[in-house]
């Protein structure tokens, strides 16, 4: 069974494109992980055996539809094998640092099966929108079928 990464981390991108990884987050991710763009504007990463699990989930959406197809491309061709040096650091590709905007200051987020690197500035943005306050969840949790409280 896997563990569940959680928690917020604010850290600082280094000159060469390190960051170092919370150690909550590097204990369940291991010293080799896999790393991804995401849809979202951030970088997810996964366990290998998460990865593993989530490209399973890929290759169950087929081949036959145009869609499908660019779905798996978009994760695939954007993976990197990564590992965790013996500072904890972790180097983001340059690719991923440009397309992301991240120079300097990131937020690295425990979501579940994944841990997710954002650009601060954008995930602070994504912070302020009116559908994630606290009042909003809380109205969206109430409206599903989840049995939250």
């Amino acid at each position: 069974m896997s563990k569940n990464m959680k928690g917020n981390y604010s850290h600082s991108i280094d000159a060469k494109g390190r960051v170092i990884i919370p150690s909550k987050i590097r204990d369940i991710l291991g010293r080799e992980f896999v790393m991804t763009l995401s849809f979202e504007d951030c970088i997810y990463l996964y366990s290998q055996e998460e990865w593993d699990n989530f490209t399973d989930r890929l290759r169950g959406i087929g081949n036959k539809t145009e869609a499908a197809r660019n779905i798996r491309r978009f994760f695939q061709a954007n993976a990197r094998d990564a590992e965790i040096d013996t500072q904890g650091r972790t180097l983001i590709p340059a690719e991923f640092r440009d397309e992301l905007g991240i120079d300097k200051e990131v937020v690295i987020i425990g979501n579940g099966e994944k841990a997710e690197i954002w650009n601060k500035a954008t995930w602070d943005a994504l912070n302020e929108r009116p559908e994630l306050t606290k009042e909003s969840i809380k109205k969206a949790l109430e409206e599903s079928d989840i049995d939250f409280f």
